[in-house]
């Protein structure tokens, strides 16, 4: 490591944040696909697992919630109010999904490499930064998760009641909007864990930068789909 006596930590640590930053996002965009295929693939499969639960629990509550039938998107044609509504929904979700790259970069990164200039009780916090950091992002993250499957699966059992058909048939109708929309929102956590498992804590940053320059385009489709073309879709499917 380079000699910083004299040198602010903290200024060394931003210093090598943004050195770091700047390499990850220069290797990445020479060949982008290697990291994007895992990022991709980890967020898919959290999406897939995620919209599992959903069913299996909107199976367990069919009959158990009052039935309702379907009277806004994406079950029916609504408009630009509802896709902004529906977009700043899932952005507030993705700034805080970003916002755990960002403390996991600081915690990672930033920290360990200021530890050395600190004593008694500043000087643990900045070498268990890291064990901190994913302790809270993975209890946040298994928390969301199970509210959203709970909530999301009563929903599903509520309108295939009012309809009178399956949670599973309810659920393909929204499939094209929904995997792409949970795989845009769990890209970040997904870049988190693959770079948290490599001991890669210094390529958070760009990965923030990234996963959200590719997360906000994709959520503004989903939000016009699930507006305007989700409903004919699920009319079709569901025969109403």
């Amino acid at each position: 490591m380079a000699d910083v006596s004299g040198v602010d930590a903290s200024a060394y640590a931003f210093t090598q944040g943004v050195r770091a930053t700047r390499n990850a996002l220069t290797a990445w965009r020479r060949r982008p696909w290697p990291i994007f295929r895992l990022w991709l693939l980890g967020s898919l499969t959290t999406a897939a697992l995620l919209l599992l639960s959903i069913w299996l629990i909107a199976l367990l509550r069919s009959g158990t919630v009052a039935a309702a039938a379907p009277s806004e998107p994406p079950f029916a044609t609504g408009g630009i109010g509802d896709v902004a509504r529906i977009l700043v929904h899932n952005l507030l979700v993705l700034a805080l999904h970003t916002m755990a790259c960002v403390a996991g970069f600081i915690a990672g990164s930033s920290l360990p490499l200021q530890a050395k200039y600190q004593t008694g009780v500043n000087r643990v916090i900045h070498e268990r930064g890291r064990t901190v950091a994913m302790t809270c992002v993975v209890g946040a993250t298994a928390f969301s998760l199970a509210m959203q499957a709970y909530s999301l699966g009563g929903g599903i059992a509520q309108v295939a009641g009012g309809l009178h058909v399956e949670p599973g048939l309810v659920l393909l109708g929204l499939l094209p909007h929904a995997l792409p929309e949970l795989a845009a929102l769990f890209m970040p956590l997904s870049a988190w864990i693959i770079a948290s498992r490599r001991d890669e804590w210094d390529q958070l940053l760009a990965a923030t930068v990234v996963t959200s320059a590719v997360a906000v385009p994709t959520l503004l489709i989903a939000s016009l789909w699930e507006v305007y073309a989700a409903p004919h879709v699920a009319a079709a499917l569901l025969g109403y």
